[in-house]
């Protein structure tokens, strides 16, 4: 489905955005890997980086996330059943802001990509602290 905008009204749009929105299952593992890559690399160089440089397995049940030194770009790579998905976001303007963590691999949950490939500094998200009460007598 292409959509132009053409004669649309304005409550078409957010119908549009929400029809083109990708949703993964909540119980699929999500790692990033921190560094930039080099964006010509295509399915076979990333499944050996994530297998060699990640040491993760790039035929489990899971997304692995890459950007490009501008930010500006992600490519995703997952396995499903019979073979490789190869997705790439290009924002025209924005730039992703990918998390600052130490660690060589980062873990993310599926809400979190969600929220990385809508723009938010997911770093910058505070949850409120676990509070441990105890029974008044």
């Amino acid at each position: 489905m292409c959509a132009t905008g053409h004669g649309a009204a304005q409550g078409d749009d957010r119908r549009v955005e929400e029809s083109l929105m990708l949703r993964f299952a909540d119980d699929l593992h999500v790692y990033l890997y921190r560094e930039a890559i080099d964006f010509r690399c295509g399915i076979n160089t990333l499944a050996a980086l994530v297998e060699k440089s990640m040491q993760l397995d790039p035929l489990a049940r899971a997304v692995y996330a890459f950007h490009n030194r501008k930010c500006d770009r992600i490519k995703l790579l997952l396995y499903e059943r019979t073979g490789f998905w190869l997705l790439l976001r290009r924002l025209e303007e924005d730039r992703f802001v990918w998390p600052r963590r130490n660690q060589e691999v980062i873990e993310l949950t599926t809400q979190q990509l969600q929220w990385l490939l809508d723009g938010i500094d997911i770093d910058a998200l505070r949850r409120h602290p676990v509070r441990h009460y105890q029974h008044a007598s």
